[in-house]
């Protein structure tokens, strides 16, 4: 099933064109990483515990295994057989060998803003899928360009892993598999726990979106009138549960046919019988549902509810945002130009499969674990969406700020108002302009931000103080993503050392000091995807001591979507968006010299 030619390099149109252009990930400078790391720990240690990890960060630089672990990082680098030194251990660490459930800790959501033009969940649907057939089309055959920050390309080859994508449960480590384009053109279609598949390509000819809304009308009528164990329920399982279950299921009669319909699609869609009305039950509804009606392995799902909202769910494992980003953008804009669907206009009747699972006591029993583990995992989070409406990126610019940093500024506040001090703070930054780079961490938690915030609480300090604080911490902010996006941060190098020690080597005291963990357990896990089209986006929390926050930057407002557990930690996600929407206006009263008038 696997396909070789899905990792193209230069010949496959306007793509993947630049991927021999692209240069490599680089190593960073030893010498400059750790002192960027003894600057990130200033903020975050009490002075012994700052002077002991400094101690060892000098003891480290000096030695003559650091000198020999960056040797080894950098001819990694170098090989030309490896495309990116970062690639395989992060795909592995992060993802591939994480073996909790990937919902709620992994995977993420996109929750769209309403079509005025569909009344039905089908209507949404059938739109949709037109415009994610259409997306994929450019994917296929390379037209699509690739994407760009201004005038450099990124890396396309993410994109290989959108449609025809499926991970696979395996122990210790999942992998994905990738299936052919040709031959594979179907979609899979989830309605109360049951799956149908159909081909959206007959006999050479696309099916019109009417017949994709005949085709789903057949399948809501199907699976209303009937019910099957929810075999989808599985996914959301620990990995290594899912594993067995699958080869389980695997060994019953007919099953392995139907688990390759699913695995091999383009895509997916889940038709829910859910009717959210709130911003956070339209998270929940999009993001996971009641789990049985999901295959959570899919790169891609689309989600549409009862009552015609809308959105995405995605696998993490192999995609981070931008690529879907665009995927969901360009299906919203072509769903937007065409006309409401009609199955009455449909001119071919639908064809379509069910995908009746055999099921044996085993299977049974664990449906009903996983039921137990994906309810008690969801019910732990606690989900808060803010739209901050007072104003929005166009009013942020105006002040003469980044939108990025004032945002992660404002978080900055807005918790160490909270719970009285800063904690380690992570921001995702895109490294895509290097070959099959993903990510790098921004340490958003600096010296200069936490002067600010003190100064936010010190009446002595004047707001032309105050405002000159900010100024430097925005300004330390943009440096840093600056270099995470250039390859250049801290984290992801001193993890490429790490993980070059060989076994029966002593580990350097830099990676057992309790101040590398401590730094780089993330309290704040936050990243930016902007869009006018969503109502919200987000994912949980990193750690049961922490908040998931995901924001969006929209023209006049910021939707800011913040998690966390319901645990012994004592952490809220609706103190935490109060405190945000608070810090917010502060900031802005701060920059402007009076209050902002909504």
């Amino acid at each position: 099933m696997s396909d070789s030619a899905r990792c193209p390099t230069t010949d496959n149109g306007a793509l993947f064109a630049c991927q021999g252009q692209l240069p490599r990930l680089p190593v960073p400078d030893l010498d400059a990483t750790l002192a960027k790391y003894a600057r990130s720990l200033e903020p975050l240690l009490q002075p012994d515990e700052l002077t002991h990890s400094k101690s060892l960060i000098e003891e480290f630089k000096r030695s003559a295994q650091g000198r020999e672990l960056q040797q080894r990082l950098e001819s990694r680098a170098a090989d030309p057989s490896c495309a990116n030194w970062l690639e395989d251990w992060w795909n592995n660490l992060s993802y591939m060998g994480y073996r909790d459930p990937v919902i709620p800790y992994v995977s993420y959501h996109y929750s769209f803003s309403d079509d005025p033009g569909c009344s039905t969940a089908v209507e949404r649907a059938a739109k949709l899928i037109d415009g994610a057939i259409a997306f994929r089309q450019q994917v296929v055959d390379g037209s699509l360009e690739p994407d760009m920050t201004r005038t450099t390309p990124l890396c396309s080859h993410s994109y290989n892993f959108m449609f025809n994508a499926c991970r696979i449960p395996s122990i210790p480590s999942d992998h994905c598999q990738t299936s052919t384009y040709n031959g594979n053109e179907t979609v899979v279609v989830v309605r109360g726990g049951q799956f149908f598949v159909f081909s959206f390509l007959r006999n050479g000819s696309q099916l019109s979106v009417d017949e994709i809304a005949a085709t789903l009308e057949q399948i809501v009528q199907v699976a209303d009138a009937n019910t099957a164990e929810p075999i989808g329920i599985l996914t959301a399982d620990n990995r290594d549960s899912w594993a067995r279950n699958r080869k389980v299921l695997l060994g019953l009669p007919g099953n392995k046919d139907l688990l390759d319909s699913i695995e091999a699609s383009a895509f997916l869609v889940v038709l829910e019988k859910e009717r959210p009305v709130t911003r956070e039950e339209f998270s929940h509804a999009v993001w996971h549902g009641s789990g049985r009606n999901r295959w959570f392995d899919k790169p891609c799902q689309f989600v549409v509810c009862d009552n015609a909202r809308a959105g995405f769910c995605g696998e993490h494992s192999m995609m981070d945002g931008t690529p879907t980003l665009r995927l969901v953008e360009s299906a919203i804009a072509y769903a937007s130009e065409l006309p409401t669907p009609s199955a009455a206009r449909a001119k071919r009747d639908p064809e379509l499969r069910a995908l009746h699972f055999q099921t044996s006591s085993a299977i049974v029993s664990a449906v009903k674990q996983a039921e137990t583990l994906f309810a008690t995992a969801v019910s732990k989070q606690h989900l808060r969406v803010l739209c901050f409406d007072a104003f929005g990126k166009e009013r942020i610019k105006q002040l003469g700020c980044s939108p990025d940093a004032f945002i992660q500024l404002v978080i900055q506040l807005a918790y160490t108002r909270l719970h009285g001090h800063a904690r380690p703070t992570y921001e995702s930054s895109m490294t895509r302009k290097f070959l099959h780079g993903r990510t790098e961490t921004c340490r958003s938690v600096t010296c200069d931000s936490v002067v600010w915030c003190a100064s936010m609480a010190d009446q002595n300090t004047d707001n032309a103080a105050r405002i000159k604080l900010f100024r430097d911490a925005l300004a330390t902010h943009s440096l840093l993503v600056k270099e995470a996006v250039n390859g250049q941060g801290v984290d992801r190098h001193l993890l490429g050392l790490r993980m070059l020690v060989k076994q029966g080597e002593e580990m350097p005291g830099i990676f057992e000091d309790p101040a590398y963990s401590y730094s780089s357990h993330w309290y704040l896990s936050t990243s930016q995807v902007s869009s006018e089209n969503f109502t919200s986006y987000g994912w949980s929390e990193v750690t049961p001591k922490g908040y998931g926050i995901a924001y969006n930057i929209c023209k006049n407002c910021l939707i800011i979507h913040i998690i966390c557990m319901r645990n012994e930690y004592g952490l809220d996600s609706d103190r935490l968006a109060r405190s945000f929407e608070t810090a917010a206006k502060d900031v802005h009263d701060m920059l402007s010299g009076s209050p902002h008038k909504q």
